[in-house]
């Protein structure tokens, strides 16, 4: 059974518009705070009783608020009486006409759970009580998203100022028995969605249809929508890391927290942190560089023993002759003298080492856009504001007062931050995938990550290829919309936000970020696998004993005549007992139960197959969260 959440137009949650959006929750609405809305519809009705001019009550909208409303209609007076005559008073007519002409939106409809983030939120903004609409219009509206009555809301039609004014009033057309909604999986009229949900329409009194229509909600909702998932996202990466930087067996020093506390960019930090509790319990991490075996492609004579003839590679270093270790000394006196797969540096490419600075960076601009969005979530956004127990009121504008908390650049520029953000957070997974794939730069990794025997196999080659398509695409989309006003109601709305193009940008660069990441994780998971593998074939080399064996396996040893021969074979067997003392190899614990998730769907490659399969799998299970859903 699902849940239902208290509006109280003060307390609503991310988490509860998500759970509501996406997992089905109810709504309930307080009702102690209902008697605060009603007593601002009263108001209003007395005022315009008393003739009181208010603006959207008793003058017309933007450019029209210079119009007053007549005590009748000039078409009553024609002769022969008015020929499109109207039910209900001008004021009725006023909020009716608002709605009805300014649902003109186009485009693809809106997800289901971003209309109902939308019902959610305009509910909860109403019931602050300073926007006039009656009880009894509130608690219909909240019975659409009860009784899963869906507006259609086409996506585009937004400035961000006067709110969302287009995409709002589809969501109140319905109310109305106009436009159209699904319902129980099917696109209807509104009219027939309302009549099988048992609802009636909505006649609209004083300055409903503003209430309605004039607000942050559209851009608050797909905004929401896509903070949840970038969370989710941000966590994703940060696993996608850990699993690469395993898989090079790389180093770890530059996410030590001491490092950190130099530089504490609180994102920066957390990254930091996360980082070092997802490689926790890795034997590959911070390994010694002649551990290290690269990567040489299988051959019917690799391998003696019938168990390493399953191998799907072989493995080699090459000795570094004393003649050649001149001015190292002090390195060959902590490192035995085998050049394998790591290279003999202290530090990891920009795409691992600078991995806090850069995912901190975007954790940054996360957590700054929900601060903006926590505030907004219970604020009210139309507009004019009614304050029927303003103190020393003497005008009705003291009571009633435009403003423009309609406006969404608060929202906009936060998403801008965000919608920057997204590109860099998949160009540094890219950048990992790239280099994963790439002989020159994977230490010691085959190629493309296949053994390729027979010169037939492409491997990962065209994974990166789509993550760059992909990446490119994001950094094209990045533009921020905020920055770019078009002027609307003949200049009366002259300065808007664009917030609700900008978070609808946002959401929908959330997947291709997924799918980014998804690229990662899945050549990752084939690299580790390799990595993990080839060490550990060394070690059950080495834990024969037989150290010819594993010198069989070693590239550039001295002639057995020459001088040289002895110290070989010492510091081959030097190197066979620190592998076969070594604990077995393997990735973080939190690293290693990603990938037993991963395999439960997709197999190690060891020869090409088709992999469209594997991709799809991988980028769906990168949208349920299910690979990072134990994480706090």
């Amino acid at each position: 059974m699902t849940s239902s959440i208290l509006l109280d137009g003060r307390s609503l949650t991310r988490g509860q518009v998500v759970a509501i959006a996406r997992q089905g929750a109810s709504i309930t609405l307080d009702e102690k705070q209902l008697l605060k809305v009603k007593r601002a519809a009263d108001f209003l009705a007395e005022k315009v009783g008393g003739g009181e001019p208010i603006y959207g009550v008793t003058t017309g909208f933007g450019s029209n608020a210079d119009k007053l409303l007549g005590a009748h209609r000039v078409r009553d007076e024609l002769p022969g009486g008015n020929p499109e005559a109207r039910d209900g008073t001008l004021m009725e007519e006023l909020q009716h006409n608002l709605i009805i002409t300014h649902a003109v939106c186009v485009g693809k409809p809106f997800s289901v759970d971003v209309v109902r983030a939308m019902l959610a939120i305009r509910v909860n903004t109403l019931m602050r009580g300073h926007s006039g609409i009656r009880v009894e219009t509130l608690r219909a509206l909240a019975e659409l998203l009860n009784r899963n009555v869906i507006p259609v809301i086409p996506e585009k039609g937004s400035v961000g100022a006067s709110g969302d004014l287009a995409p709002l009033s589809h969501l109140a057309i319905v109310l109305l028995g106009g436009g159209e909604a699904f319902y129980e999986g099917e696109r209807i009229s509104g009219a027939e969605a309302l009549k099988r949900a048992g609802l009636e329409p909505v006649r609209l009194s004083f300055k409903e249809g503003l209430a309605l229509n004039n607000g942050t909600t559209q851009m608050l909702a797909t905004g929401v929508l896509a903070l949840a998932s970038i969370e989710t996202l941000i966590k994703t990466a940060d696993l996608a890391l850990a699993m690469t930087l395993d898989a090079f067996a790389g180093r770890t020093g530059a996410y030590a927290e001491e490092v950190h506390a130099l530089r504490p960019h609180p994102g920066q930090v957390a990254a930091a942190n996360e980082f070092r509790r997802l490689l926790e319990g890795s034997t590959l991490a911070d390994i010694a560089y002649h551990l290290v075996p690269r990567f040489r492609p299988w051959l019917s004579d690799s391998w003696s023993e019938p168990a390493e003839q399953a191998y799907r590679f072989d493995i080699g270093w090459d000795w570094v002759p004393a003649t050649q270790r001149h001015g190292k000394e002090a390195f060959y006196s902590r490192f035995l003298p085998f050049k394998g797969g790591k290279k003999h540096q202290p530090q990891d490419a920009y795409c691992l080492r600078c991995a806090p600075q850069v995912h901190g960076a975007v954790r940054d601009a996360w957590e700054q856009a929900c601060r903006v969005f926590d505030v907004e979530l219970n604020a009210v956004t139309d507009n004019p504001l009614v304050f029927p127990d303003a103190e020393n009121a003497e005008v009705i504008e003291d009571q009633v007062i435009s403003a423009g908390h309609f406006h969404g650049m608060p929202l906009a520029l936060a998403m801008s931050y965000v919608k920057a953000a997204i590109p860099v957070l998949a160009s540094i997974s890219e950048r990992r995938t790239a280099k994963l794939v790439d002989p020159a730069n994977n230490d010691g990794l085959p190629a493309f990550l296949i053994g390729n025997e027979d010169a037939t196999d492409s491997g990962f080659m065209i994974v990166q290829y789509t993550a760059a398509a992909l990446v490119n695409d994001l950094a094209t989309r990045a533009h921020p919309a905020s920055v770019y006003s078009v002027p609307t109601s003949a200049n009366a709305e002259d300065h808007v936000s664009m917030g609700a193009n900008e978070a609808r940008h946002v959401l929908e660069m959330t997947e291709d970020l997924g799918h980014v990441l998804a690229m990662e994780l899945y050549t990752a998971a084939q690299a580790l696998e390799y990595r993990q593998d080839m060490l550990n074939a060394a070690r059950a080399l080495s834990k024969r004993g037989d150290w010819q064996a594993l010198a069989s396996k070693i590239n550039g040893a001295p002639r057995t005549d020459s001088p040289h021969y002895a110290q070989f074979e010492k510091e081959v067997r030097a190197l066979m007992g620190a592998l076969a003392g070594a604990e077995d190899f393997h990735g973080g614990v939190a690293v290693r139960e990603a990938l037993a998730a991963l395999r439960e769907h997709i197999a190690f490659m060891q020869r090409d197959r088709a992999m469209d399969g594997d991709v799809r799998a991988v980028c769906e299970l990168v949208a349920s969260g299910r690979l990072v859903a134990g994480d706090a």
